[in-house]
């Protein structure tokens, strides 16, 4: 990787009740590799005693087996059109 940052992910939470995943991004070049597992693996970790967490994303394909693979469920129909997908896990 040569010193290239090859994704990040971000959190936001209370610390207690939620935690909002908010952000998974791997370049393309990097996708494929485990990367985005581990980095959503790795940023929840200390907030495993928090039961409820929640993220909203792009309608990419791809995205649903994604987090499916990670224990989140889609909730709703999607985003009323906005081209948006909620996912929920409840730990």
């Amino acid at each position: 990787m040569d010193g290239q940052l090859a994704g990040l992910a971000r959190v936001v939470s209370d610390g207690h009740t939620i935690c909002y995943l908010q952000d998974v991004l791997v370049r393309p070049q990097f996708q494929g590799r485990g990367i985005g597992r581990r980095l959503v693996e790795r940023v929840l970790e200390p907030f495993a005693h928090v039961r409820q967490k929640v993220l909203l994303t792009d309608d990419e394909p791809g995205q649903a087996a994604f987090y499916a693979a990670l224990g989140f469920a889609q909730v709703g129909a999607g985003g009323g059109g906005a081209g948006l997908r909620s996912f929920v896990r409840f730990d």
